[in-house]
C-alpha cells in the first residue's frame, strides 16, 4: 500500500512524495503453557480476555487465541508424550515480558485485583502507568497507559 503526501514548497509549488507503508499489522505472542485450562481461565476469567479461536482434539482444547480489544495472545499446552513432546526442563516465562498498551492501566489494576489477581500497584515508568501480573507459567504480563504524572509516581 502506498501513501501519497502533498507538500507545498517555499515557492508555493506543490510536490508529491510517495512513502511505503509497512505490511506488518500486529504481533500475537504464542506462549507454551503447562496446563492450558489453568492458563485459559487466568486470561479469560481474571484478565478479561475473550476466546476468538481454538483447536479442540479428542474433546480437549489444545490451542487457543484469546483477545482483549485489538490485542491478542495464543496459548498451547506442552506435549507431555509422543513424537511432539516438548516439556521444558526448566521454568518457562523466564526473560519474557509482554506489554499490552491500554487506555487506563489504573482501571485495569482495579478490575484485576477485584478478581483476585495479584497485580502490582500502578507506577509511572517512562511516562506510562504500568501494572504487572505474572501468569500461572511465570510469564510477566504488563498493562500500560500514557501518564501525565512524573516517573515513579504511584496510583
Amino acid at each position: 500500500m502506498f501513501v501519497r503526501q502533498l507538500t507545498v514548497n517555499a515557492g508555493g509549488h506543490m510536490s508529491s512524495e510517495t512513502a511505503v507503508e509497512t505490511n506488518v499489522e500486529r504481533v500475537v505472542p504464542f506462549l507454551w503453557v503447562h496446563d492450558l485450562d489453568v492458563s485459559y481461565h487466568f486470561y479469560v476469567d481474571r484478565l478479561g480476555f475473550t476466546l476468538r479461536h481454538q483447536w479442540v482434539d479428542d474433546g480437549k482444547r489444545r490451542w487457543c487465541w484469546l483477545a482483549n480489544g485489538n490485542a491478542a495472545i495464543m496459548l498451547q499446552e506442552f506435549w507431555r508424550e509422543g513424537r511432539h513432546r516438548n516439556l521444558p526442563y526448566g521454568a518457562v516465562g523466564v526473560g519474557v515480558v509482554i506489554y499490552f498498551i491500554c487506555k487506563d492501566a489504573g482501571a485495569l489494576y482495579h478490575e484485576f485485583t477485584s478478581r483476585g489477581v495479584d497485580a502490582s500497584r500502578p507506577m509511572v515508568e517512562n511516562a506510562m502507568w504500568v501494572t504487572r501480573v505474572t501468569d500461572p507459567d511465570g510469564y510477566h504480563v504488563c498493562f500500560e497507559s500514557p501518564a501525565d504524572a512524573p516517573d515513579e509516581s504511584t496510583l
